[in-house]
């Protein structure tokens, strides 16, 4: 039964969200981000209603497409597709609308007709199989152990505490806590045997109290239901011309067992209304960004970790230590890993040793055996993370095929072939902070692809995304204390900025945050803080991480640095956002000072040779661009507005665009057999030149 009251609610919340989006929202100013969590969580609190708001938001939907309102169809059309994972039942003809809706955005230019194809395909799902699209979230994000949906999912939070306070860390830390209390793999699993029973079933299913008779049961016993229950559902997903009636078939079974368990136990009166089965967040862990190669390390670990358990992580050490405990040596690169010995022989082809055979009489058993025996030399260790088994064994496990052997038969060796393997697990890694955040990512993700062009390990296994949190303390941006502070930086989160300009539904969802969280932080803590039902910080992670799969790509720039000390190597990094270059004080001459004895003292400016590529009217298209002192006065330098990495006494800046790893050593290898040194052949023609950072958002770039 539908409320007037609560669709009254519902119209002026969605239509605040639409005023929001055109900025004609000045009376509340500090609600900007919490409109749509506000909406979303009047459905956690009475999930009956999720069908009512699903109704409301396809008539604005309607109505945006007829008057040509495109701002709104990619914000309206992500509240939806949430508002129906919140929501069990959904009547069929809503989602006929909806899949209709979506195959006409198919006419539109991209972003549209990328989210319009993509929702298709997921009503399509959900309409064959209700319930699939909570099942596998649930199951991927938690990690939960089953032979039909192997797939697994986390959410790695970097901060890095040089840039945000420890009272910032600490309320992130909570709020992750918090939400971990009540999520635990065995309540997980409970709530997907909740929500299949209901969609599959209908009006066959007559356990009233289910939520009651599933907790009482013992951990081996839930784990074994939910396993019928995930290879019912997924044995239909994979064949959909197979008769539906064979999943209902498996789910009845399980009813039935479970009804005869509650008809043997003690009745419990059932509720009065369906409390709603949530969505339980994310598994997010967080992690403070000390370490150079930790990025690697967590993702590698993360490969080979097993199923997530009940267990809680002891994030609260890791920050009361404030510093990341190394729990493995260095990854060691492929060529540092191998030790060649020094030639001792002159090149002379007499000075050479003889063949066995030609061996003198002379000759003793003692010289004889020196030359068959090993020289010395020294093997090197792996660590751990170096190692092939420890890695091999990663793709062993659930849904992935066992790698090729080397046999032996009848006197032969045949080598089975490789069997391609499934990229089983999803890393989203999240950071939060200002742009010099964003440039430490592109320095671990530069690292990261170098690490793969000479030994692919995650690759084949993993799907790394990136999101990106801007948030900034007004004591972090400028520290008297800092050794080198740029001046008057007008845009700390200039790459946070130019996101919100591309997607609109990203400015008002996650740029909302960068002074938010910060204020949250401080503010005295409340038992309904720290509740399920109020973790901000939290859902809208998890809004963000789930449904921003459209990333914006940038590029990384790779900067070569000439000292003005000729006994200094040059230097060779990479900045994503922004290179800043100021002159270094003249110190003039005492005589030259005394004899002016003026106030204010003139010093020549410097001259500087800029050489570029090729100009077109009104600018400069360049793909290279060397900056040099012709007066040999020197300069320091700034990449991406950190003073941690500030280098002084330049004399000289090369700045090009950053090349992809596996494409440089591809060149490298191919340029030995051929005499063709501009041109790209062989496998490196199809390989991605450079190197580009992918940042998700909600639409990417929206023209």
């Amino acid at each position: 039964m539908e409320s007037p009251e609560v669709e009254s609610d519902f119209l002026r919340s969605v239509h605040a969200l639409l005023r929001e989006l055109d900025g004609h929202h000045p009376a509340f100013q500090s609600e900007r981000g919490m409109l749509r969590w506000t909406l979303h969580k009047k459905i956690d609190r009475n999930p009956s209603n999720g069908a009512l708001l699903i109704k409301i938001l396809v008539k604005e939907l309607e109505r945006a497409e007829r008057c040509n309102y495109r701002q709104y169809i990619i914000p309206l059309l992500h509240t939806l597709m949430y508002t129906l994972l919140k929501t069990s039942c959904v009547p069929d003809d809503l989602y006929e609308r909806v899949y209709d809706f979506c195959k006409k955005l198919l006419t539109l230019p991209k972003p549209y007709c990328t989210i319009g194809l993509d929702y298709a395909q997921q009503l399509k799902l959900e309409r064959t199989i209700p319930g699939v699209l909570y099942q596998r979230m649930v199951s991927a994000e938690q990690s939960l152990k089953n032979d039909s949906f192997p797939y697994q999912e986390k959410v790695f939070m970097f901060v890095d505490p040089y840039l945000l306070s420890e009272a910032v860390c600490r309320a992130l830390v909570a709020e992750i806590k918090a939400a971990q209390k009540s999520q635990c793999a065995t309540s997980c699993m409970v709530y997907v045997i909740e929500r299949a029973f209901p969609v599959l079933l209908k009006e066959h299913h007559r356990i009233r109290n289910l939520h009651a008779i599933l907790k009482a049961m013992p951990p081996d016993v839930t784990e074994h239901c939910f396993q019928q229950v995930v290879a019912a559902i997924e044995h239909a997903g994979r064949d959909m011309n197979a008769e539906y009636s064979q999943c209902i078939e498996e789910l009845e079974k399980i009813h039935s067992t479970l009804q005869s368990t509650s008809e043997k136990g003690v009745e419990q009166p059932a509720a009065e209304g369906s409390p709603g089965i949530p969505l339980p967040n994310p598994n997010i862990s967080f992690h403070l960004w000390t370490d150079e190669d930790q990025l690697w390390k967590e993702l590698v670990l993360f490969i080979r970790s097993p199923s997530q358990s009940c267990e809680q992580d002891s994030l609260s050490e890791e920050l009361d230590s404030f510093e990341f405990q190394d729990v493995m040596t260095d990854y060691e690169c492929c060529e540092q890993s191998r030790f060649s010995i020094l030639s001792t022989d002159s090149g002379i082809e007499r000075d050479l040793p003889m063949p066995c055979d030609e061996v003198p009489p002379s000759c003793s058993a003692e010289t004889e055996r020196s030359r068959l025996q090993r020289k010395g030399c020294m093997k090197k260790r792996g660590s751990t993370l170096d190692s092939i088994a420890f890695l091999q064994s990663s793709s062993n496990g659930q849904g992935s095929k066992s790698a090729g052997k080397l046999q032996r038969k009848s006197g032969g060796s045949i080598m089975e072939p490789m069997a391609p393997m499934k990229r089983l697990h999803t890393a989203r890694v999240l950071v939060l902070g200002d742009d010099r955040v964003l440039g430490r990512l592109a320095q671990a993700y530069y690292s990261l692809r170098k690490r793969e062009s000479r030994r692919t390990i995650l690759t084949p296994r993993l799907k790394v995304q990136f999101y990106y949190v801007p948030i900034v303390e007004e004591q972090f941006i400028s520290c008297p204390t800092e050794e080198y502070a740029l001046p008057d930086q007008t845009e700390p989160c200039e790459l946070g900025a130019y996101l919100g300009r591309a997607d609109p539904w990203y400015e008002s969802n996650i740029n909302t945050l960068c002074h938010m969280i910060p204020k949250l932080a401080t503010m005295p803590s409340s038992p309904s803080k720290t509740a399920v039902s109020d973790l901000f910080i939290v859902d809208v992670i998890a809004y963000y991480v789930r449904l921003g799969l459209h990333p914006i790509f940038f590029q990384v720039y790779a900067v070569k640095l000439l000292f003005s000390n000729a006994a200094v190597e040059p230097v060779e990094d990479i900045f994503l956002i922004e290179l800043s270059a100021t002159l270094e004080e003249c110190n003039p001459s005492k005589d030259n000072l005394l004899m002016k004895k003026k106030p204010v003292m003139e010093v020549p400016g410097a001259d500087f040779t800029f050489v570029y590529k090729k100009v077109v009217t009104n600018k400069i298209e360049t793909r290279h661009i060397n900056i040099k002192s012709t007066e040999q006065r020197s300069f320091t330098v700034c990449l991406d507005k950190d003073s941690r990495r500030v280098y002084k006494n330049v004399i000289s800046v090369e700045v090009f665009p950053c090349l992809e790893p596996s494409y440089c050593l591809q060149k490298t290898r191919t340029r030995r057999n051929s005499f063709q040194e501009e041109e790209d052949v062989g496998l490196a023609k199809y390989l991605p030149k450079s190197l580009l950072l992918p940042i998700n958002t909600f639409a990417g770039i929206i023209q």
